[in-house]
């Protein structure tokens, strides 16, 4: 079994107080810690770090957890602690903003679409900005657009287009997966021929094949929209990257900094 190493040690702990805790005293730190989108009014710089330490369930954080210390220990061992813990914010830290940015740009073409079918700002602004509890009042807000709009009533997806709008807009990310999926990487450059196990398959797979299989995933499930659950797929895609970059680039140099 991987000995516990200094670094990866406190993250865990860290991670393990902030996901417990709050919810032993009835707190959510939601608002203040998870990573909203830039222009929603609880959006903060700051969440591009503190995301990375917040979860939303006991299965969440193990996965996260359990991904960190199993491929993280051999690269803190190999790094030392300094430059594990650059390469793992970094990771997060770029797995944020280019989750930020693939939202923006996707919520930014679903907006002009709207304008351009005749709503007006300000009823795209009271819609992403309304209270809702669920979907039904989401369906309720679309007939009242349409009542208001008669001249907009062909336009197909409308409930769709308002719903992902909506969920751009105010669905937080939350969790250590974009930096976890950086360190998978980096593992994977250094031990390629480590054999890991997939759960739906009994035959273990090189790290070198593993890997990219699970990267593919979610780079086809963010683009195809087919995510099962609420999962931020382009952070995965943008830590990998990320962690790929770096990776390489101190492999190739043999950067070593302890």
């Amino acid at each position: 079994m991987n000995r516990l190493t200094t670094a990866i040690k406190h993250l865990i702990i860290i991670n393990v107080i902030l996901f417990f805790v709050p919810k032993l005293m009835g707190m959510d730190l939601t608002r203040i810690l998870a990573l909203y989108f830039p222009k929603n009014e609880y959006f903060g710089f700051w969440q591009y770090v503190s995301h990375m330490f917040m979860h939303g369930s006991e299965f969440h954080i193990l996965f996260n957890m359990y991904g960190l210390w199993a491929f993280g220990t051999p690269l803190e061992q190999m790094w030392g602690k300094n430059k594990f813990l650059f390469f793992y914010f970094s990771a997060g830290i770029g797995a944020g903003l280019i989750y930020t940015f693939v939202n923006y740009y996707q919520f930014n073409d679903i907006y002009q679409q709207l304008i351009s079918s005749g709503i007006t700002v300000d009823e795209i602004d009271k819609i992403v900005n309304f209270s809702i509890s669920n979907y039904g009042d989401l369906i309720d807000q679309c007939n009242a657009l349409l009542s208001r709009n008669p001249n907009i009533i062909s336009y197909t997806g409308l409930g769709n287009d308002l719903a992902e709008l909506y969920s751009f807009f105010n669905t937080p990310a939350v969790g250590a997966s974009g930096a976890v999926y950086g360190i998978l990487v980096a593992f994977g450059l250094a031990f390629p021929n480590a054999k890991l196990a997939l759960i739906f398959l009994p035959v273990p797979i090189a790290a070198k094949y593993f890997i990219p299989l699970m990267i593919f995933g979610d780079l086809f499930f963010g683009v195809t929209k087919y995510s099962i659950g609420n999962v931020a797929h382009f952070a995965h895609v943008g830590g990998a990257l990320i962690g790929f970059i770096i990776a390489w680039y101190w492999k190739k140099n043999q950067f070593k900094i302890r």
